[in-house]
C-alpha cells in the first residue's frame, strides 16, 4: 500500500510534535513543509526529514503530490488555510480550536463535502486509547450511573503571544478551555440544556481566565474551568452514585484512576504507551482517507459543530467578539 504524502502547514512547536509522530509512521511519507519563510519551512524539513520545503502556504498547495496537510497556524488562521487546503483539493488535518466560530466552521465541513475530501478536527484526546477505556469503564457500571463532571486546565501563559494577542484569536478558552469542554462532551453526549458562564479579560481584550457550566437532559451538570494565569492540575473527574473516575492530563493522560464510594482506589489503568499522543489522530486520518471518509469517527463534523456552537454561546454570554470574526 502506498504511503500518504504529509504536509505540514505551519512550522510551529506544535508541527514540531506532529512531524515527530508522522515520521515514525510507516503510513506515511515525510513529504512537504511550508512556513512564512522559506528558511523556517528548510530547517523544519530538514530537522524531520520532510522532502520538500516551501516559503509560502500558497505555493505547498499547489503541488500535486501533496494528499493530507496538518494545519498547526493560530486558531485566527485556520478557517483561511483550511479553506486554502480544499480547494487545492488536499485533505486537512486541522488543529484545534477548529476554527474562531460555527459559522467558519460550518462552510468548511460544507466545502469539504461538496470535494469529497476529508477534513478533521486535530483535537488528540479524541483519538486516544484513554477515550475508549473511560467510556468502557463507564458502560461496565464501575462507577454506577454518571451524573456529572468537573475538568479544569491552565498554566500561566500570557508571555505566549498567540494566546494574549486578539489578532490571533487569543485567550484561554479556545487554547486551554476546549481540553474541559471535550472532556465533557465525550461524557455527555445528551442535549445542552443551558450554560452559564463567566470570564476575567485582560487588557489587551481576550480572556484570561473562565468558567462554564453546562446543564445537560438527564439531570447531568459539567462544571469547567481554564486559566493562563496560573498553574492548574488539569483534571477531569467523573462522578457516578458509585464511586468516580479520574484522569489526570486532559490532553494526553498516562493512568485512569477509579475511586468507590468510600473513596478507596480500586484500579489504575495506564494508557499503552505511545510515541507522543500525535500518532492517533494522524492514524485516524490515513484510515478515514483510505475507506473514502471525510470525517474521522472519532471527532466527527457533529461533535466539531456541537463543540463551536458552546464556544459561540459562551463568548456571547461575554460579548467577546475577535478581530478575525
Amino acid at each position: 500500500m502506498e504511503k500518504i504524502k504529509f504536509a505540514i502547514l505551519a512550522t510551529g512547536n506544535i508541527a514540531g510534535s506532529m512531524a515527530e509522530a508522522v515520521s515514525r509512521l510507516d503510513i506515511f511519507e515525510c513529504y512537504a513543509a511550508a512556513s512564512r519563510s522559506y528558511e523556517k519551512a528548510k530547517s523544519f524539513a530538514d530537522q524531520w526529514g520532510f522532502e520538500k520545503a516551501y516559503g509560502s502556504y500558497e505555493e505547498m498547495v499547489e503541488d500535486s503530490e501533496v494528499e493530507l496537510v496538518y494545519v498547526a497556524s493560530p486558531h485566527s488562521h485556520h478557517y483561511q488555510h483550511a479553506k486554502l487546503c480544499l480547494e487545492h483539493g488536499k485533505h486537512v488535518l486541522l488543529e484545534k480550536a477548529f476554527t474562531v466560530n460555527a459559522s467558519q466552521a460550518e462552510e468548511l465541513i460544507t466545502l469539504a463535502r461538496e470535494k469529497g475530501l476529508l477534513l478533521a478536527e486535530a483535537f488528540w484526546p479524541r483519538y486516544m486509547p484513554s477515550r475508549k477505556m473511560i467510556a468502557d469503564l463507564i458502560t461496565q457500571g464501575t462507577i454506577g450511573e454518571v451524573r456529572s463532571v468537573i475538568a479544569d486546565f491552565g498554566a500561566p501563559l500570557t508571555h505566549v503571544e498567540r494566546l494574549s494577542n486578539p489578532k490571533l484569536a487569543g485567550g484561554a478558552l479556545l487554547d486551554l478551555g476546549v481540553y474541559p469542554l471535550n472532556f465533557a462532551l465525550t461524557i455527555f453526549t445528551g442535549k445542552v440544556l443551558d450554560i452559564q458562564s463567566s470570564a476575567v479579560m485582560s487588557p489587551e481584550g481576550v480572556d484570561w481566565m473562565n468558567g462554564i457550566t453546562l446543564t445537560f437532559e438527564d439531570n447531568k451538570m459539567a462544571v469547567l474551568h481554564s486559566n493562563m494565569l496560573a498553574y492548574m492540575d488539569n483534571r477531569g473527574i467523573i462522578y457516578g452514585d458509585k464511586g468516580y473516575i479520574e484522569m489526570g492530563d486532559l490532553n494526553n493522560c498516562s493512568e485512569i484512576r477509579v475511586y468507590d464510594e468510600n473513596k478507596k482506589l480500586t484500579g489504575c489503568y495506564p494508557v499503552p504507551e505511545q510515541i507522543n499522543g500525535y500518532e492517533y489522530e494522524a492514524i485516524a486520518c490515513a484510515e478515514a482517507i483510505r475507506s473514502g471518509q471525510i470525517e474521522c469517527v472519532q471527532m466527527p463534523h457533529s461533535e466539531t459543530m456541537r463543540l463551536m456552537k458552546i464556544l459561540d454561546a459562551v463568548r456571547e454570554q461575554w460579548g467577546f467578539k475577535l478581530p478575525c470574526e
